[in-house]
């Protein structure tokens, strides 16, 4: 077989240079940058043998495990002990840049292999097409493949295999090569030595050293630029940015950032937490057919063509969305869906690489005071101006926007409070719903004048009674509402698009913004090119989400300039796996299986074990080239036929057998995927009834959409509708449904600290306050002392929740509070309980 864990077999050891002294976690573009440089991160990793290999493993002397790092350009893991021994065998990771003159000019654009010892490896072999064996899959201390960290080819670690003779020394760069930027298309410029000689040619002309500058490329803003990148145009070539922001969707961001760098060069993957997207863009402003994949919320996407504005890139290199956090209604405008769940990074590249460009409108706002405006009516906490002058998605004032703030200038104040997404919306919630009761919005019409082309909307802004007020450039809001509604109904107005250079007025009162998240939409007021919109007093807004209290002022809204979006099309590209060659057929027969979301949730990661949970619910027959779109309508009959069910709870399609593990498919998305992509035999679904059980469950007593909302939603949706929850509970919802965990809705709003909602439900449900405060292993009351939440806890004993009933660690609330370092909540909470206690006794000995 090849040499042991050691220097590949394609890299000399003149090629590696002096170590690094510190191990990096991001790409070093700094003078000290060293060739082969590995990017480790941290890993919990267990299983995989460390690199150096057993002679070398100072951890196993130690007779420890702890401490690992994993490279995510090769996917090397090494324990951390031993990084100098991995020095010492001189293994490099693979090369990301090159040196100028390093080696010979006919060789200077040829990308070699990097190859790799792998003690597991998926698929075949390349040369003899059968799988890598293994007889113990997580403990084998044989090396059974070898694979290249660039192209992914993998051999057997055999002569008969993989022999350097056999195989071309050029690496294609693999599957995804088109969107890949090659390492010699970035070159390392070492910085020109000062010198007497140099010191002359400064009294030149400054015109024949700016042409200097421009030729090498490596002076921009009168800094020093440690690498340029010279690019080879093909008109096949896509080539690739990648901005990440890992502060958004919790640490998906981080784990995102390190599979791109081992799908792609590390040098075209940016964090952009380390000083933003200028200096990338910068980098690689002159490279052609440049797309840019922004990995973040819409206030990412934004950042980033905000600073393609500033410059000024011809032609604007086209912005493709991986979305990360909540929202995303931009992403689900361009059809990337509402958020990122476990797609492969594979098909991700695949559609950006093979997306169609189109345009986005955007829009300017320009503040100036208002002069008519009145002292009195001004507010201490305003600002003069907003936090951006330009938006993408939406601009908005009125209530939506009050509760925006509120939820900001919390999270500004207390951070640590809001680092659960699921937090976050039931402070939403609860933040509207005070609002609600308080109708603290309700007078907005009184303070505006908007003027729209022209058109004075301030009569009917007020006739209408509108307590918020939205200009839309995009379809979607508030996390995929479509506020605009369906066009059909409405003949008084253009479909909505994001190109033509208009902009939807929609308004709104309390009732139908909260009618949003049921398929509700506003009033249509208005499709315009230019707004005037004069506030009288202090009123919250919002840009894109980023709220405040802007002064009285005349704000100009007007076209600012399209910028190029890349759209997710519909793929003809059968999955790699599947034979390219092999056509469509006309017919095909697929099983359907369905699958519990708790199977799916602890199982998604293992296929073999996610297909034993499943159970078979029969076989559709359905033309060779349908979308998944098509797919459910056949499915939805075959459940008809076995068992009707109302529309609203219908499954959801996850994808078939083709990917390593299984992943769900937004249902916005499914008609831009067809089935012989998935799979050409099964399909399986997120079963309707066993996801009702274990979320919320079903009420027969709640027919129509607005008093079924609690029955159809998880109780996660719930608590974002929180505004309507009155409403609801005097139309019939019932509070008490409980989730797989025999929690309600009280459960939820304990612990995000609602107390406004736990209040609220305590009031309205005291007839049925055994089973709200006492259902469920834990209850309402072990979380709020578990969380210290006084108020909250006082609420509850009042309400009559049981003392001395124990979690399944026997803890009752009053051990939950000492536990939590609470001493003065035990302290009541142990009074309270010795007073529960006395009157039992009573109880019982009157009987």
């Amino acid at each position: 077989g090849a040499q042991h864990a050691g220097t590949p077999a394609n890299v000399s050891t003149s090629d590696a240079s002096e170590s690094p002294q510190e191990p990096s976690s991001t790409v070093d573009w700094s003078d000290n940058a060293q060739y082969g440089d590995h990017i480790w991160f941290e890993t919990s990793v267990s299983g995989d043998f460390c690199y150096v290999g057993e002679q070398y493993c100072i951890a196993k002397s130690l007779q420890t495990d702890k401490g690992r790092k994993k490279c995510a350009g090769c996917k090397i893991s090494v324990h951390t002990v031993c990084l100098e021994q991995l020095e010492k065998i001189n293994f490099r990771c693979k090369p990301s840049f090159r040196e100028p003159g390093c080696r010979a000019v006919r060789e200077s654009n040829v990308v070699r292999h990097h190859w790799v010892h792998r003690r597991r490896q998926a698929g075949k072999c390349r040369q003899c097409g059968k799988g890598f064996q293994q007889k113990f899959a997580f403990h084998s201390k044989e090396i059974v493949a070898i694979s290249c960290s660039w192209c992914k080819q993998a051999y057997h670690n055999k002569v008969t295999c993989f022999m350097l003779q056999q195989i071309e020394e050029c690496c294609s760069l693999g599957a995804h090569a088109a969107v890949i930027v090659p390492p010699t298309w970035i070159i390392r410029v070492r910085r020109p030595q000062s010198s007497l000689k140099s010191s002359k040619k400064k009294k030149r002309t400054s015109l024949k050293s700016n042409k200097a500058s421009k030729k090498g490329g490596e002076v921009q803003d009168g800094r020093w630029k440690p690498f340029l990148v010279k690019p080879l145009p093909s008109q096949l070539m896509k080539p690739l940015l990648v901005f990440v922001n890992p502060k958004s969707g919790g640490n998906q961001g981080a784990k995102i950032i390190q599979s791109f760098m081992w799908y792609l060069n590390p040098r075209q993957v940016f964090d952009l937490t380390k000083g933003g997207p200028k200096e990338g863009l910068e980098l690689y402003a002159k490279v052609p057919n440049l797309r840019i994949l922004a990995c973040g919320g819409d206030g990412t996407v934004g950042w980033i063509l905000s600073v393609l504005d500033q410059l000024k890139l011809r032609p604007q290199p086209p912005v493709a969305i991986l979305p990360l956090g909540t929202g995303n209604d931009l992403a689900r405008t361009l059809n990337w869906g509402g958020g990122y769940t476990d797609e492969p990074i594979t098909k991700i590249l695949s559609h950006v690489e093979d997306g169609n460009i189109v345009q986005l409108d955007r829009w300017n706002l320009n503040v100036e005071a208002n002069p008519e405006a009145r002292p009195e009516d001004r507010d201490e906490h305003q600002t003069d101006k907003l936090p951006i002058d330009v938006f993408n998605n939406y601009f908005s004032l009125g209530f939506d926007a009050h509760v925006t703030l509120g939820f900001h200038e919390s999270r500004e104040a207390n951070p640590e409070k809001f680092n659960s997404r699921f937090r976050n919306k039931m402070f939403y919630a609860g933040t509207a719903f005070s609002d609600f009761l308080s109708g603290s919005s309700k007078d907005l019409a009184k303070h505006i004048r908007v003027v729209c082309d022209g058109t004075d909307l301030t009569a009917k802004v007020q006739d209408l009674k509108l307590q918020c007020l939205l200009f839309l450039n995009i379809p979607r809001y508030c996390a995929g509402t479509t506020p605009w509604g369906n066009p059909s109904e409405h003949q008084d107005f253009e479909p909505q698009r994001h190109d033509d250079g208009c902009i939807e007025v929609i308004g709104f009162t309390m009732t139908s913004l909260a009618t949003l998240q049921v398929g509700g939409h506003g009033e249509r007021l208005h499709q315009c090119k230019e707004v005037t919109l004069t506030t009288f007093k202090s009123i919250p807004m919002q840009v894109d989400g980023e709220p405040c209290k802007l002064a009285p002022s005349v704000i100009h809204i007007s076209l600012r300039n399209q910028a190029n979006m890349v759209q997710k099309a519909k793929r003809r590209i059968s999955m790699p796996h599947l034979n390219d060659q092999q056509p469509v057929p006309e017919k095909l027969q697929i099983r359907v299986n369905r699958i519990s979301m708790a199977a799916y949730e602890a199982l998604h990661y293992d296929k073999d074990q996610l297909k034993e949970a499943s159970l078979p619910l029969g076989v559709i027959t359905v033309p060779g080239d349908s979308d998944l779109e098509t797919c459910r309508l056949h499915i939805d009959r075959l459940q008809d036929n076995l068992e009707p069910r109302p529309a609203q709870t219908r499954s959801l399609c996850l994808s078939g057998t083709t990917a390593d593990r299984f992943y769900r498919i937004d249902r916005a998305q499914e008609h831009l995927n067809y089935v012989t992509e998935i799979s050409q035999e099964e399909l399986y679904i997120l079963d309707p009834e066993l996801v009702s059980k274990e979320t919320v469950g079903t009420s027969p007593s709640m027919p129509d959409l607005e008093s079924g909302l609690l029955s159809m939603c998880t109780l996660e949706q719930i608590a974002v509708f929180a505004v309507q929850l009155r409403e609801l509970h005097q139309q019939g919802a019932d509070l008490l449904l409980q989730d797989g965990d025999g929690c309600t809705l009280l459960h939820h709003a304990v612990e995000a600290g609602c107390k406004d909602i736990v209040k609220y439900l305590i009031d309205t449900s005291r007839h049925a306050a055994p089973p709200l405060l006492h259902s469920a292993r834990e209850t309402a009351l072990h979380k709020a002392a578990t969380s210290c939440q006084r108020s909250i806890c006082k609420y509850l004993v009042e309400a009559g929740a049981s003392l001395m009933k124990t979690d399944l660690q026997g803890e009752t609330p009053r051990q939950r509070a000492a536990n939590a370092s609470d001493p003065e909540l035990a302290d009541y909470l142990k009074s309270c309980q010795h007073y529960q206690m006395i009157q039992r006794e009573d109880q019982e000995t009157t009987v």
